[in-house]
């Protein structure tokens, strides 16, 4: 492949900073590299406390622990999202309950959530698909109407913002990844974001194997001990170095995205819709990170044409999430909430076109302008 979907992004220092861990002696989690990554975090994020994990997945686990999900009891999401979004409370016996998405941005429709509200909703949980920002005013507003906490799964969305406020700043907790598909990456990685105090102290013992050891390490006790629920979310150090270096270059990266982007974005917004499919909307209220560039193909057939044609030409274009609502699990496990239409149209319909800081946009778009002399 020409030009894979996707390729790791390296910044040239991640080397320097892993030789540190080693000098350090520590490769456990929560040392020198791990305090410095959560720091910065917590200065994008402007949040209260950033706790870095072993993956978002795992920082979602977090999120439903912290909620106190029980069985029987109502989560809120959207369908078309990662199926960690929903395998993070049906652990803890949590209900998913999926609503349909607005058909422009692709992320969670407003309307469709206050519809999905019942007796037993325990929380909202919003994806900021794209790095494009959910209408943020008009959720929190609801959930504030029906005092529902709201999870924010901003695994796309670092350096994201709405409203010039960023992305993960808005919910009582929020969720990000850095995995290798990520702009910002350390091949597997993620971050618990907390914007309500009430949840740090907890969440630190959750993280901790349900100690207080934290605590211990700060002094604030003689001796940790078994307190609570937990188990093993944390990083090691080798991980957190790595994922310093990026967060270091973190705002170039973006820069540079943000040009391959603006350059797919150009292409396509001139093309007639039919030809290949419908391009990115961004809502004003969205300042986005250029995490992906995706297409709204007219149907499932012409989507998988494009992809096999593309790939013929050495260009890797995938097809994103399989809805939740329609899989084996998601029908044991959750329950649809009204109409899925526009999810199912963005199931059989989107593509996304290679993308990262040193992807080859020209030699993409040659073979799209091939795809349309067919």
């Amino acid at each position: 492949m020409k030009i894979p979907f996707n390729t790791p992004h390296f910044c040239g220092t991640e080397s320097k900073y892993i030789a540190e861990a080693f000098e350090n002696k520590q490769f456990s989690g929560d040392g020198i590299f791990t305090e410095k990554v959560s720091v910065e975090l917590e200065n994008i994020f402007n949040a209260k406390r950033v706790l870095l994990t072993h993956s978002c997945t795992a920082a979602l686990e977090m999120c439903a622990i912290l909620l106190n999900i029980s069985p029987g009891e109502e989560v809120i999401m959207p369908s078309f999202t990662f199926v960690s979004t929903a395998n993070a409370f049906v652990l803890r016996g949590g209900c998913p309950v999926f609503v349909d998405i607005d058909p422009l941005t692709q992320n969670i429709d407003i309307e469709a959530i206050e519809h999905a509200i019942s007796s037993k909703t325990k929380a909202i949980v919003v994806v900021h698909y794209a790095g494009i920002s959910c209408d943020m005013e008009r959720l929190m507003m609801l959930a504030n109407t029906y005092n529902i906490p709201v999870i924010e799964d901003a695994a796309q969305a670092i350096y994201s913002k709405y409203n010039h406020q960023p992305l993960g700043s808005f919910g009582d907790l929020a969720t990000v990844s850095f995995h290798e598909t990520k702009n910002i990456s350390c091949g597997e990685g993620g971050a618990l974001i907390i914007n309500n105090n009430k949840f740090i102290e907890r969440a630190e013992i959750i993280r901790e194997k349900g100690t207080n050891r934290s605590a211990f390490y700060r002094g604030d006790v003689d001796k940790y001990t078994w307190v609570d629920i937990g188990s093993s979310f944390l990083p090691g150090e080798v991980s957190a170095a790595f994922l310093f270096a990026q967060l270091q270059q973190g705002c170039e990266i973006t820069n540079r995205r943000m040009e391959k982007w603006q350059t797919y974005h150009k292409y396509f917004s001139c093309l007639d819709p039919s030809l290949v499919g419908e391009a990115m909307f961004v809502p004003r209220y969205s300042e986005h990170n250029a995490h992906m560039y995706y297409l709204l193909c007219p149907d499932l057939a012409r989507r998988s044409h494009f992809i096999s044609h593309m790939r013929s030409h050495g260009v890797g274009c995938v097809f994103h999430y399989v809805p939740l609502h329609s899989s084996p699990a998601g029908r044991k496990y959750g329950l649809c909430a009204g109409s899925l239409s526009n999810t199912k149209r963005a199931g059989n319909c989107l593509v996304r076109l290679p993308m990262g800081p040193g992807v080859d946009v020209v030699t993409v778009l040659h073979a799209v302008n091939h795809y349309l002399r067919l």
